[in-house]
């Protein structure tokens, strides 16, 4: 079967790959809207990063639906006349059934998130999804243990993931693994332990495949090297970007820059253009952490 995602929009399974045998790590960046999607697509093109842009189910339901989605990113893949690899990714899927919608609607990846459900019943819907999306050339990330804290209503308590279980989902086909390990959604509290390193190696010893570090916003330079060193090919990055575009926005109407009339300061294209430069300029940062900036030249 032919695929049916658009012919710009590349699969994540190779990048990530790639990664993990070079020993960094692509971003995945969750998308709100269109200055999001424009922001981190312009700045992967202007520094030859291969990117992963992804939407949560929440958000889709934000911008209006699947097709919205697919055709916003498809037209700006066209008329930014975008070179570099780019995958669109469902985040956090909570059914099968919407996984297989994203595809039919055109996403190149998708990730189900089963790991609120009995082990062998997340074991058994991602088999049942991996041969849909293996027709039509789409990459599936699934999800052992839990990630804690909350996005977009899905709450995890943070459960480490199981080597055992990390070895029988490598098995089934999947692109790549997420699981417990310490690593939180949102912004981390105080009391933050940080990751756990022996975790992870016993997880990327059993599975020996692409893992990938959900809430990656803010955990530490160092510890983020370590994750990459350790198996980690694959960053997830939403709230980070959200803080960046607040900051700047605030700082905008705090200069009262909305309220200059002459020059049209409450027009949205200036009041946003802060938060979308601020987004792009966050994006470089983390991509050279993460030692993925600059992989599509």
């Amino acid at each position: 079967m032919s695929r049916k995602y658009h012919a710009k929009l590349v699969n994540a399974s190779k990048m990530v790959k790639d990664a993990h045998t070079g020993k960094y790590a692509i971003g995945h960046f969750n998308i709100n809207n269109l200055e999001w999607a424009k922001a981190i697509l312009e700045a992967a093109q202007e520094s030859s990063t291969p990117v992963i842009i992804a939407t949560s189910e929440g958000a889709v339901k934000y911008m209006g639906g699947l097709k919205t989605i697919v055709g916003m990113v498809n037209g700006l893949l066209d008329e930014m006349n975008i070179t570099v690899p780019v995958a669109l990714h469902l985040d956090h899927g909570q059914s099968v059934e919407m996984a297989k919608k994203c595809i039919e609607a055109g996403y190149s990846s998708v990730m189900f998130d089963g790991s609120h459900l009995p082990y062998e019943e997340n074991l058994a819907k991602v088999k049942e999804l991996i041969g849909f999306a293996k027709e039509h050339e789409v990459s599936v990330e699934a999800e052992i243990g839990s990630i804690g804290g909350n996005e977009d209503g899905v709450v995890g308590s943070g459960e480490l993931g199981d080597p055992k279980q990390a070895e029988e989902m490598s098995k089934t086909g999947i692109d790549f693994l997420a699981a417990g390990i310490g690593n939180i959604h949102g912004k981390y509290p105080e009391w933050w332990k940080g990751l756990s390193f022996d975790t992870l190696k016993s997880l990327q010893d059993a599975c020996d495949m692409p893992m990938v570090l959900h809430g990656g916003s803010g955990v530490p330079q160092d510890q983020v090297e370590k994750a990459i060193s350790l198996g980690i090919s694959k960053i997830n990055v939403n709230t980070e970007l959200q803080l960046a575009f607040r900051d700047a926005t605030r700082k905008y109407i705090e200069e009262k820059k909305d309220l200059d009339d002459e020059e049209k300061g409450f027009d949205p294209r200036k009041l946003l253009n802060p938060g979308f430069k601020a987004m792009k300029n966050t994006f470089v940062e983390l991509t050279k952490v993460f030692g993925c900036y600059g992989k599509a030249k």
